[in-house]
């Protein structure tokens, strides 16, 4: 059989078996006596090949034809009954393997089965496991994150901000398709390894725990509804290898971090031992400006009278990032069917920050006083996760029962120390106080899941699945504010100290049947879910001071329920081996959460503050996209283009409004409190908002020295709303790229270059600028190829910052904001044992980047 016959046959297979479909005839239960079993490895890495193609042949009856795919540990298991046989083994790239005249008359386990790699095709194994591949399906995009240099000793954000159609701004907020409103899993599972929704703990997870992404634009009814962006969906590494094996990775760099990372594995017959556990410290200088300018002058009654126009703020931040993390699991095998995996995540951080904000009041251009705000911060947190999983495969060709339970637990404790020294320009004014301020914070979020799944094919070519996911979560915070009189004591204010309750609980039920007729295949899927929305506000405040306070109505205690039907359709129409056609159509939900509900307000800044908004309703979408793919022997292309409708969006707004702050010299003179004008940014549910855009990426390998790959993302939406009787309305347009080379220099230097630019946008309420980050770095293999070493540098052109402009009807602003400031470099070493580097391909069984499958 030739390597390009094996290839067709082996890669049918492979993706027929993904989606548990089976090609092979069976003979009826009532006549099938005996099984053959076994183990399929490769004899170099000693790691099982997933998807090698076991074929079986009667002898007497050469037409009578039998067989299967491995599983994920290289395992087989099919059903014959008493005759003489040919058993053949393969799997692309390898050498086939064959035992021929066997007779069954029992139970037959053939053992473990070593292929080695075919001569032929050892060069281009080599070359495809440098790179990032991506496997094509119905639903979504896989991206096997590859030896990505640029990532190396950095964090699971970096890594996903290399991810085409995925970008992480300045602030580590995620984004897919230029849209915010992203779901983040771990594992196919909300997770507090994501924070519970945050993506802060993204910041601080090492990239080298990844193995793979996927990028689902279009989820299936299998997934949450949430997200009207789509999903992200992380899987950690879990190695699969036998005996006792994995990787030690250290790092260190400028601005100063430095980090530890193990991964091991320890693997038997009845039971796989995993952990991915690390450390890390890092400092992140960053800084903020804002330059804001009034179109009346403003009286300020809390800085004793002072009259000004402008108002310039400038931020310098100083934090410091401390880190542990472990997740530690087991897999035992119960028999060949089914096994139960139960794994521990703990996460502990002790973060520490300075924020410096000096604040510059003008009048006319004249400078009126300078204050400096200081403001100390430590945060301290404890996150734990247990989860339980449960599989059992009724046969080897699909048919199988999945159960999960998850139990997690996060606290957050923050404490802030504020103070606000005066500088004088104007010696007209004296004796300004500013009170000193504490603050503290408490974070207790809790969250439980119960899912289960069942597939059942159909036939040869169709698939049912239905399934149960249950979310219960709640999260307390409990905030409080003390601020200083002027006999130096300190006091409670009653307008800002709050504890928010608040509950989220999903019911989810979903089916979805896949089929295909000749070269279309069919993804159909309906969800239903059932969403509470509960939240109290324990507050001093009575209902109408809290209308006043917060200048709308505001419901102290909501219990809200909302039902919804969540349908979907995926499509792919292959016109020939090489090219194919996907559709997708989903309607998907936007709920409220955390801060975006909280009434009150963040103490950053005296004059700008973030206000969440407890009235908000969840935003619904529709959307649909349009996929084209083409592969040629060196450059594959994919490209697509999508609409989204979303209804009720939730957008935030800048308006000016006065808040209530302790008076320090009560209760000698005045009332308790005292107003102050401030710029407060809030959500509201405007109107609709239309998103439509393409993307165009590419994998070019021209030589064994050189691979390229790069993506456009073009987006516009449009915005139509008013608020408080002003039209919002906007039509944005906007992009990003990126771009990524790597060159194979002499003594087998690897060098790396990874560029990124987000051209610049409107916004609600004015403009964004543009932003540019070039990243790049160099790596070698050291003793044997065990070990890896890695320099690189990000940022070099100092470009991750945001700059915008915004203009309302009362002020226009000019700010400026970079999270961590400067270039940052990094070096890194990798030490594997028990292994060498991952041949990525083994698994995907093909000679392309990209891979499509059916379901």
């Amino acid at each position: 059989m030739t390597i390009r016959k094996i290839y067709a046959l082996s890669l049918i297979l492979s993706l027929l078996s993904i989606f548990t479909f089976n090609s092979y005839a069976q003979a009826p239960a009532d006549v099938v006596e005996y099984t053959i079993t076994g183990k399929v490895i490769d004899n170099e890495l000693e790691v099982p090949l997933e998807y090698a193609t076991i074929s079986i042949q009667d002898v007497n009856d050469p037409s009578i034809i039998n067989g299967g795919v491995t599983d994920v540990n290289g395992e087989f298991s099919i059903e014959v009954k008493k005759g003489t046989y040919d058993i053949l083994v393969e799997f692309i790239s390898y050498e086939t393997k064959e035992f021929k005249n066997r007779t069954i008359d029992s139970d037959l386990n053939l053992g473990t089965i070593e292929l080695g790699l075919g001569s032929e095709n050892l060069d281009e194994v080599v070359v495809r496991a440098e790179t990032t591949q991506v496997d094509i399906r119905l639903d979504k995009k896989i991206y096997n994150i590859g030896k990505d240099l640029t990532t190396a000793g950095g964090t699971v954000s970096d890594a996903l901000n290399n991810v085409p159609s995925i970008s992480v701004d300045i602030e580590g907020g995620i984004s897919l398709r230029g849209n915010e409103n992203v779901r983040i899993l771990i594992n196919g599972k909300p997770s507090a390894m994501a924070g519970f929704g945050s993506t802060d703990v993204l910041s601080q997870l090492p990239a080298e725990a990844i193995e793979r992404v996927e990028v689902i634009t279009s989820p299936s009814a299998r997934y949450d509804a949430e997200g009207t962006a789509g999903i992200i969906n992380i899987i950690l590494r879990k190695k699969e290898t036998l005996g006792f094996n994995g990787s030690l990775s250290l790092n260190g760099g400028y601005p100063e971090n430095a980090g530890i990372n193990a991964n091991l594995n320890y693997r038997t017959d009845k039971f796989n031992l995993f952990t991915t556990t690390g450390y890390r410290y890092r400092e992140s200088p960053g800084m903020a400006f804002f330059d804001t300018r009034y179109f009346n002058q403003r009286e300020d009654s809390f800085l004793d009278g002072l009259i000004y126009d402008q108002n310039i703020e400038d931020r310098e931040y100083d934090r410091i990032n401390r880190g542990f993390n472990t997740n530690v699991g087991m897999e035992y095998y119960l028999n060949d069917q089914s096994s139960i995996t139960g794994a521990i995540f703990y996460r502990y951080g002790n973060d520490s920050d300075l924020t410096t904000n000096a604040n510059d009041y003008l009048l006319d251009g004249s400078p009126q006083l300078r204050t400096t705000r200081f403001e100390n911060e430590t945060e301290e947190d404890n996150s734990w996760q247990f989860s339980l999983n449960y599989i059992n495969r009724f046969d080897n060709k699909g048919h199988e029962l999945t159960a999960d339970f998850q139990v997690e637990s996060d606290g957050e404790t923050q404490n802030s120390f504020i103070r606000e020294p005066v500088n004088l320009n104007n010696t007209e004014i004296e004796d300004i106080f500013i009170p000193r301020e504490r603050t503290i914070t408490s974070e207790d979020q809790n969250e439980y899941l119960i899912q289960a799944d069942y597939v059942r094919p159909i036939g040869e070519d169709s698939q049912f699945e239905a399934g149960y996911r249950g979310n219960f979560e709640n999260e307390i915070t409990d905030y409080t504010l003390l601020q200083e009189a002027r006999n130096g004591s300190f006091v409670l204010n009653r307008n800002q100290t709050n504890i928010f309750d608040y509950s989220e609980n999903v019911h989810a039920w979903y089916t979805q049947y896949g089929t295909k007729f000749g070269d279309f295949s069919f993804l159909f899927g309906l969800r239903a879910e059932h969403t509470q929305l509960k939240g109290d506000i324990d507050s001093e405040l009575s209902q109408e001071e809290l209308r006043e306070e917060f200048s709308f109505d505001i419901t102290t205690n909501f219990d809200n329920k909302y039902f919804g039907l969540f349908p979907t359709l995926n499509v792919i129409y292959e016109i020939a081996e090489q090219e194919s056609i996907t559709f997708g159509y989903n309607r998907r939900i936007n709920r409220p959460r955390g801060w975006y509900i909280n009434p009150f307000p963040s103490r950053s800044s005296r004059n700008n503050v973030f206000q969440g908004n407890p009235n908000l309703q969840p935003a619904y979408s529709n959307s649909f996209d349009l996929g084209y793919l083409k592969r040629w022997d060196k450059l594959t292309l994919t490209s697509s283009v999508y609409f989204q409708r979303e209804t009720d969006a939730f957008q935030r707004v800048q308006e000016e409004i006065e808040i209530e702050v302790a008076n320090p010299d009560f209760p000698e003179e005045g009332p308790e409190t005292i107003p102050q004008t401030v710029i407060r940014s809030i959500p509201f549910n405007l109107a609709t908002n239309d998103r439509m855009g393409g993307e165009l990426g590419f994998l070019y390998n021209p030589a064994e020295w050189l691979r390229l790959n790069g993506s456009f993302n073009y987006f516009r939406f449009k915005l139509d709303g008013e608020f408080n009787g002003n039209d919002l309305s906007t039509d944005n347009t906007s992009w990003f790229a990126r771009f990524s080379s790597k060159v194979t220099l002499p003594a087998k230097i690897d060098w790396q270059t990874n560029a990124f630019y987000r051209g610049p946008s409107e916004e609600i309420q004015g403009t964004q600028d543009g932003i540019l980050s070039i990243d790049v770095a160099l790596s070698k293999e050291i003793l044997n190829e065990k070990a890896t070493i890695a320099l690189n540098v990000s940022d070099i052109l100092n470009g991750r910052r945001r700059a915008s402009q915004t203009t309302t009807e009362f002020f226009e602003q000019d700010s400026e904001f970079q999270w961590r400031q400067g270039q940052a470099v990094n070096v890194s070493f990798i030490y594997r044992f028990n292994q060498q580097k991952q041949r990525q391909q083994r698994r995907e069984g093909g000679n392309e980047d990209f891979e499509e499958g059916e379901f």
